[in-house]
């Protein structure tokens, strides 16, 4: 593929790098390139992006990892969310268009889906989005208290059944059919086990530790059971697992949350699908959860606890999102900031926001 009229390294960026820099970031360049092109838009379809665009927001992508080396001092292409957070904050506040804003932002999403699927990351969802009518930023869709406390109770009522002794001979027919498909196992072989694994506190503990930890997408994947410490009631993220790669963390769990998990380790321990493996939470096919799988299970829970999600942009972090929220509001940023584990006292910043429903009582108050 000629890709000679793409401008892979841009004058600014080929002035400030070495021989052996320019060499890393144009492969690294090259190699998003053609896969923009052939797979960008729907990879599994290999449908791919026009050159137009491509060429348009390649240009931007540059700029972007030059704010970074100019953050950290250094040249990376190892890039984070708070990395793209913190330039969409330098953003807000520029002398710049409203459509540079908004194309910045697309270009720096582009990037993030192409390490996402070639190098192991996590998509972008930024904290804030720029309106190109008139340039103004508003926060990311977050649950609000009332909907984490829904969120949390339909999480205990997802996928549940009876007790197994507290149903007719009719009704334990009918539902050991529904365990035998849900299960992909002979009808005969359904037994109590089966019952009780239906009723695992698997979701409830990921759904609980989600919204205390505010744990991102690829964190809940990478969770292993040494992370925690039921004694002490934290999670122990070690730097190696950290999502940013920063630091080691200690994250507060609520009582409650520590009570699910201890449930769950306890049956956890009983299912063969963990034999030999240390993940915390696996899907039915022994599967870590991905970004696709948690938003499935989030839009499912929308509906058992009856909220409308139609017009919200909802994934996991939303989750996150209002963790970081009530966080500050509730304590401090420097409370926040750790419980987020952000490295920098910055990326908190955009959580420092009075919520909608304090808002709605405020006004209330004055009339």
């Amino acid at each position: 593929m000629d890709l000679s009229e793409y401008a892979l390294v841009p004058g600014p960026t080929e002035d400030r790098l070495g021989e052996r820099q320019l060499v890393d970031y144009r492969t690294e360049r090259e190699a998003m390139v053609k896969w923009l092109l052939a797979f960008g838009i729907e990879p599994e379809k290999a449908n791919g992006y026009a050159e137009s665009t491509v060429k348009n927001r390649i240009y931007r992508m540059d700029q972007f990892l030059r704010f970074v080396w100019d953050q950290e001092g250094q040249y990376t292409t190892a890039v984070t969310h708070d990395h793209a957070d913190a330039w969409m904050q330098e953003l807000a506040h520029a002398e710049c268009s409203d459509t540079h804003r908004d194309l910045c932002q697309k270009a720096v999403r582009m990037l993030f889906k192409w390490r996402a699927y070639e190098r192991g990351g996590e998509e972008w969802e930024p904290t804030i989005t720029f309106s190109s009518n008139d340039g103004t930023t508003a926060p990311r869709d977050y649950l609000t208290l009332d909907e984490r406390k829904l969120i949390r109770e339909a999480a205990l009522e997802y996928g549940s059944i009876p007790s197994y002794n507290n149903v007719s001979p009719t009704e334990r027919r009918e539902i050991n059919a529904y365990l035998a498909q849900r299960f992909e196992k002979p009808v005969e072989e359904i037994t109590e086990r089966e019952w009780e694994r239906a009723n695992s506190w698997k979701i409830p503990s990921l759904v609980s530790v989600s919204l205390d930890a505010a744990l991102r997408p690829i964190e809940v994947e990478r969770a292993v059971t040494s992370w925690v410490d039921i004694d002490n009631g934290i999670l122990r993220i070690p730097i190696e697992d950290s999502s940013k790669n920063e630091d080691n963390w200690h994250v507060s769990l609520s009582t409650r949350t520590i009570d699910m998990l201890d449930r769950w380790l306890d049956q956890r321990a009983t299912y063969d699908l963990y034999d030999g493996r240390d993940e915390l939470w696996l899907t039915r096919e022994g599967n870590p959860y991905g970004s696709a799988s948690l938003r499935r299970i989030l839009h499912q829970l929308f509906e058992i606890a009856g909220i409308d999600h139609e017009n919200r942009k909802c994934s996991w972090y939303v989750i996150r999102h209002s963790t970081g929220t009530y966080m500050t509001r509730e304590e401090d940023l420097a409370a926040a900031q750790t419980q987020l584990r952000h490295k920098s006292p910055k990326s908190t910043l955009k959580y420092d926001q009075t919520p909608l429903e304090d808002r709605k009582k405020a006004l209330d108050r004055i009339g």
